[in-house]
């Protein structure tokens, strides 16, 4: 199972993410779950960087993602970016667990 968790603030603004597990769809090198869930996750790491400026700390290692955003972007002119990239992440990953529920599951932390 992968797990993805989103992580907010009060406000709902998004600061970061962690996708960790495995799909166990299909054999490695097969598993398009684990492909597509990937691919999404470290497209919007890569999006935010390149298309905002801003660099997040980011741990990655096989069956783990984990990306905060700096504090201090929170309030920068990129921040709008950031965000739409973000909750355009999560709309992935959300269409991807309504086809594959049995391998994805999301939850959010910080907003109650």
């Amino acid at each position: 199972m992968i797990n993805v968790r989103i992580f907010r603030q009060a406000d709902a603004v998004i600061t970061g993410f962690r996708v960790s597990g495995h799909a166990y769809y299909d054999d490695p090198g097969k598993d398009i779950v684990c492909a597509g869930v990937s691919a999404v996750a470290v497209g919007a790491v890569n999006a935010v960087e390149a298309l905002t400026g801003v660099v997040p700390a980011t741990e990655m290692e096989p069956g783990f993602l984990e990306m905060q955003l700096p504090a201090a972007c929170r309030n920068s002119a990129a921040a709008e970016k950031v965000q739409t990239i973000l909750e355009t992440m999560e709309q992935m990953l959300l269409t991807i667990a309504d086809s594959y529920g049995d391998f994805v599951r999301i939850s959010r932390e910080g907003l109650e």
